[in-house]
């Protein structure tokens, strides 16, 4: 099957098999987010929200690099220490960066961080927000914001104490050191680290796996755990009973009861 792949100014957006990938594309600044970025992104990630074909996202960057955070040199990346146009408070233009955060959390499709390079900042939040994280050896992870002068931003004060725990936490934060692949995975910051040469392959086969998945389930499946730390047990209970609800009276349920009896694998649609 041929990719159907899209360039924008600052991404590029493929489609393959139920797969989007979406590639942050501006090497020369190792991938740092400005203005057009944010609106590319976050106008995607909405797409998908919507669509039944996509079932799977990857997230990675062009020319080796993940992601350097947010273009602190450009003003309209809402981070540059002014508004992003005239006329528009700096809260204003942050509030649009959280709406990425959000979107992108938010999906119901099952998101990969494919991570070489650095992942620095709002880009190591960007990774971290994904569901699964996959690193290559060189990759190297900061929560850098106060080298710039800055406090956490992205989405990384809620994230990372769920991550690692707070203490960590506020290592990675108030030091913000820069950590190699491996103490990122010591860490529980990454699922996995394979040699760079390994990654594409082994992500492909993550978001295969992920994309011929039960769409509906895994999608309430990621609600649920999203949920987990802001819920009591018993209305965690109760939101899993109503999901199952929902589940047995969709098609693909009845496909997997098949397809377990006819021991073959399961073909879902997703309804």
């Amino acid at each position: 099957m041929t990719a159907e792949t899209r360039e924008l100014e600052t991404i590029t957006v493929e489609r393959l098999e139920g797969i989007v990938t979406i590639t942050l594309r501006r090497p020369e600044r190792k991938n740092a987010i400005n203005g057009p970025m944010w609106d590319e992104l976050l106008t995607e990630i909405r797409a998908i929200a919507g669509s039944a074909d996509d079932r799977a996202v990857v997230i990675t960057g062009a020319g080796g690099e993940f992601c350097s955070g947010a273009d602190v040199g450009d003003m309209s990346s809402g981070q540059g220490g002014a508004a992003a146009e005239p006329g528009r408070h700096q809260l204003t233009a942050m509030r649009h960066v959280g709406d990425v955060c959000l979107a992108l959390h938010r999906l119901p499709q099952p998101t990969v961080a494919k991570v070489r390079g650095v992942a620095v900042g709002a880009g190591a939040n960007l990774a971290l927000v994904c569901d699964l994280v996959v690193a290559g050896e060189t990759a190297r992870f900061s929560e850098i914001f106060a080298r710039r002068g800055l406090s956490i931003d992205f989405g990384g004060s809620w994230i990372l104490p769920r991550v690692v725990g707070m203490h960590r936490a506020k290592e990675l934060a108030l030091l913000a050191d820069i950590i190699d692949a491996g103490e990122a995975e010591r860490m529980g910051l990454v699922n996995r680290v394979l040699p760079d040469a390994e990654l594409d392959a082994f992500v492909a086969d993550w978001a295969g796996r992920l994309a011929a998945g039960p769409p509906i389930a895994l999608a309430m499946t990621k609600r649920l755990l999203n949920n987990s730390f802001s819920v009591t047990l018993e209305e965690a209970l109760d939101d899993e009973g109503l999901s199952q609800t929902v589940n047995f009276g969709t098609k693909d349920t009845g496909e997997a009861v098949r397809a377990f009896l006819e021991k073959r694998t399961p073909a879902f649609l997703g309804r």
